[in-house]
């Protein structure tokens, strides 16, 4: 291998960096998911703060359930790349957007 070869397999293997997860919060205030819509990608965690005083949910209709008890938060690491819109089950009015893609 030469010294060129060398240094450019060296870059490749330290010279990229693995992609981050990030941990994207949403509020919940006076029943509404602030921000209403977010993009992440798969491995980000979605963690909810509930600030109102009663329970709420992140409900896909036909798909995942995360209860966010009041006062409190709750979290859901994203497994796979979709887009879905999610409600509260114990207040329909109360929506929002998840755009998942591949890391």
């Amino acid at each position: 291998m030469s010294k060129l070869q060398l240094w450019i397999a060296l870059v490749l293997v330290f010279g990229t960096s693995p992609v981050q997860a990030e941990t994207i919060q949403v509020t919940i205030d006076k029943l509404v998911f602030s921000p209403a819509i977010v993009e992440a990608k798969v491995g980000d965690t979605i963690k909810w703060v509930n600030k109102d005083v009663f329970a709420h949910t992140a409900t896909v209709k036909d798909g995942w359930e995360v209860m966010i008890p009041p006062k409190a938060t709750a979290s859901l690491t994203l497994q796979k790349a979709e887009a879905v819109d999610y409600f509260c089950r114990f207040h329909p009015n109360m929506k929002g957007h998840l755009a998942v893609t591949a890391p």
